[in-house]
């Protein structure tokens, strides 16, 4: 069974100075990059996703903006593939799936932004589409939501999401969890 890694929408305009500054990004482009790494120095697919905002009224990810950039931080390489999608889950019209089983790819490690929008998104696809998922949740990040006029902290918005994915949808570990069980198989 082949792996590869699903890097999501790490784009500058959740960045600081972004148009839609997540709470703690560099913090998890900084293990994405780590994971991104491991998975260069062994030779597995890699393919970067990039969110491109075509609907009316979208305020980022807007067409050709350096905020719709893929941040310096994962950088891709010009032989990894990039999937330009339009919507939270990176298989909607898209040919990310078709793009996955031409390669025989079974099993995904996602890394990424927002956790709670396109991250869940994607890996509730994923693992629908019959694929293994491990979700590397220090190498992702989101923002403060609101409802209600509560406001609910970005680190408790991370963590109620990847508690949901855990087990069903997701192996959710941390990067130097995967990288020590990584190194041993």
């Amino acid at each position: 069974m082949s792996t590869t890694l699903l890097l999501i929408d790490i784009q500058n305009d959740y960045f600081p100075n972004g148009r839609m500054e997540l709470s703690s990004p560099v913090k998890a482009a900084e293990h994405a990059s780590k994971i991104l790494n491991w998975f260069r120095q062994k030779s597995k697919p890699i393919f970067h996703i990039q969110h491109i905002s075509i609907q009316e009224g979208a305020t980022f990810f807007l067409p050709e903006t350096e905020g719709a950039h893929i941040n310096e931080a994962v950088l891709p390489l010009k032989h990894e593939s990039i999937v330009i999608k339009h919507r939270p889950n990176s298989f909607h019209t898209t040919d990310l799936e078709q793009q996955l089983r031409n390669k025989g790819i079974t099993k995904l490690v996602i890394c990424g932004m927002m956790t709670h929008m396109c991250i869940d998104a994607t890996v509730r696809a994923a693992k629908d589409l019959g694929f293994e998922c491990t979700l590397i949740e220090d190498a992702c990040a989101t923002r403060d939501l609101s409802f209600k006029n509560k406001v609910v902290p970005a680190d408790q918005v991370h963590h109620a999401f990847v508690s949901a994915l855990n087990g069903i949808y997701a192996n959710v570990m941390s990067t130097e969890d995967f990288l020590q069980q990584a190194e041993k198989n």
